[in-house]
């Protein structure tokens, strides 16, 4: 019998982001509101890049991620296929 096994992602980077000490509302907003809070606090978090790459290779659909946004996300994964 074979058992596939799934390895998971590395999220020890999660621990350390600023993300973390500060909640989940300001990165997953209601529609419609501002995300500028989420991505000032984004821009001073040394975790940014492995936050965006965790978002592109899991295919985070919602919430702010490594600066970027929903639409930025996506705009992203178009330009770089």
């Amino acid at each position: 019998m074979h058992i596939e096994t799934i390895i998971p992602a590395d999220t020890a980077w999660q621990a350390q982001a600023l993300c973390a000490q500060t909640g989940a509302d300001f990165f997953f907003p209601e529609p419609g509101s501002s995300v500028r809070e989420a991505k000032r606090i984004c821009a001073m978090c040394e975790m940014r890049p492995a936050c965006l790459d965790y978002a592109l290779e899991n295919d985070e659909r919602f919430g702010v991620w490594g600066g970027l946004s929903e639409k930025e996300r996506l705009a992203l994964r178009r330009t770089s296929h």
